[in-house]
């Protein structure tokens, strides 16, 4: 049974559309906010591979690069091209215009993901 999600405002959609993207803090956790193709997702924000700032990365071909080693993340899932580990992910929500994080994040295996 899963636990029900614990929705914190953490920003405007207006915010995300102007950079794409948005590090956000909610208690201990850095959060990333990612606007791509117009879905907002949400990845811890220090990189499982070398533990850098994702949301000082790169948005490519709706990807998030890593700006320490060009991982490339999957901002639905958190799966690594090519790796076996995953980036955490939280669940988002939108509601008129105002985005919603959970901020308990839940990491993947790349099996998982798929």
């Amino acid at each position: 049974m899963s636990t029900p999600a614990e929705w914190v405002e953490v920003a405007s959609l207006r915010e995300l559309e102007r950079r794409n993207r948005k590090l956000v803090t909610v208690g201990a956790e850095q959060i990333a906010l990612f606007l791509v193709d117009g879905e907002v997702y949400a990845l811890a924000d220090t990189c499982v591979h070398k533990r850098r700032s994702l949301s000082k990365g790169t948005l490519l071909h709706g990807r998030v690069i890593c700006p320490g080693h060009q991982w490339s993340f999957d901002p639905r899932t958190g799966e690594a091209d090519g790796q076996d580990r995953c980036q955490p992910v939280h669940a988002v929500r939108v509601d008129d215009g105002v985005v919603y994080v959970d901020p308990r994040p839940r990491a993947l295996t790349a099996e998982e993901s798929r």
